[in-house]
């Protein structure tokens, strides 16, 4: 048994015992609303979309969050984890630069924006403005628990976004052509079809949930929320000990823990809606792969909700002049978003009853969890945590 000594950042890879995690929070959450320098809002206007926000997120959704996430946390830490949780801001609070205005996103998807390699704790930049100062949440938990005991900490640079870093995946989207994904996502989601984009290479940007770490291997996806500069600031501030993987192939979307999931050394849990043969990165050639895509569809609740309130919303907020991210709903695939808790035991959706067997019969432990608005939130249960400690050492995998 491995002699565990707290307060120190250490986690190397996804499945090695987990000692301390941070799980994140719905306190205060709302609907972001952004704007560019150039267009004037009036006060009326804002007050306007405020009262919007709040309709967006009554007190029942906010509860029912906040509810499933402290059971998150207890299942955590019945497991016999530490259970760090983020101290939120006022979300709602307008900030600015000298190119844009916005409120902030939530406090959910504390892994999105922070990476932790080892001993180094990383906060990358993203294209969202709404996510720009997301990750001082977490400040508190980092000087009160590990800053004595030494961690390097280091945080992209800020991109400016002076303009829309956002490049349209399809330049006619009238005439894009559906791939088995989307008919697929379709299907699961009641009609909704996921609007694609890319990023410009003006500046370094990416999601901390773009990558996957194996030990020395880290996998970076470049996708809507990760550009090939983001990928080679990672590996510059991460020296030799470490190389970045950079995959386009992938498939087109967003963060890849949906996508590929490590679940012990040489065991890869892959979206065959995704991931195939072909497009699959070769560090996993010698890897045994757990190939699933059939993954419950959408729940009705989050799908009328969305339809029916954030839709309709979302709508209102753009005729005043606002950008915002209520139109928003994760993928179905986010039901594969899984935690390990060491090699032998992970946290599952509990809707995920097909994936659920399927991992029972690679002997694993299946503890389940119910986080109702996941779709909504944008995250799953790896999004909404983040492990800080784990039994883990520097090694190759591949």
């Amino acid at each position: 048994m491995t002699e565990y000594f707290g307060g120190k950042i250490n986690s190397h890879n996804e499945w090695d015992k987990l000692r301390e995690i941070i799980v994140g929070s719905g306190e205060g959450l709302g609907a972001t609303i952004e704007w560019h320098s150039e267009k004037k809002i009036s006060e009326e206007v804002l007050l306007k979309a405020y009262e919007l926000c709040k309709k967006a997120s009554p007190k029942w959704f906010v509860d029912e969050i906040n509810e499933d996430l402290e059971n998150l946390s207890s299942k955590l830490i019945d497991y016999g984890a530490i259970v760090h949780r983020p101290k939120v801001h006022d979300i709602s609070k307008i900030y600015s630069s000298p190119f844009w205005s916005s409120s902030g996103n939530n406090i959910y998807n504390v892994r999105d924006l922070n990476l932790i390699v080892g001993n180094n704790v990383i906060e990358s930049p993203s294209h969202n403005i709404s996510r720009y100062f997301e990750t001082t949440a977490l400040y508190e938990i980092w000087y009160e628990n590990y800053f004595e005991n030494g961690f390097r900490w280091i945080a992209g640079p800020k991109p400016k976004l002076s303009s829309d870093p956002v490049l349209p995946y399809f330049r006619d989207e009238g005439k894009r052509e559906l791939t088995e994904e989307d008919i697929k996502h379709k299907e699961l989601t009641g009609g909704r079809l996921e609007k694609l984009h890319k990023l410009k290479e003006d500046e370094i940007l990416f999601e901390a949930a773009n990558t996957v770490r194996m030990g020395k291997d880290l996998l970076y996806l470049v996708s809507s929320s990760g550009n090939y500069k983001g990928a080679k600031w990672l590996q510059s501030v991460l020296g030799n000990d470490y190389k970045v993987h950079v995959t386009d192939s992938l498939y087109r979307a967003s963060h890849l823990d949906s996508t590929v999931l490590c679940l012990r050394p040489g065991l890869v849990l892959l979206n065959s809606k995704r991931a195939n043969e072909k497009n699959l990165p070769k560090i996993f050639e010698s890897w045994d792969k757990i190939w699933f895509d059939d993954v419950a569809p959408t729940s009705e609740n989050e799908l009328k909700f969305q339809n029916e309130v954030r839709d309709e919303i979302s709508k209102e907020l753009t005729e005043l002049g606002f950008k915002t991210n209520l139109g928003y709903m994760s993928s179905p695939w986010v039901g594969m978003n899984l935690l390990s808790l060491d090699q032998n035991t992970v946290l599952v959706d509990q809707r995920q009853t097909k994936m659920i067997k399927l991992l029972e019969s690679y002997k694993l432990n299946v503890i389940t969890v119910n986080l109702r608005h996941m779709y909504t939130q944008g995250g799953g249960i790896h999004c909404a945590t983040l492990d800080t400690v784990r039994d883990s050492k520097l090694e190759s995998y591949i």
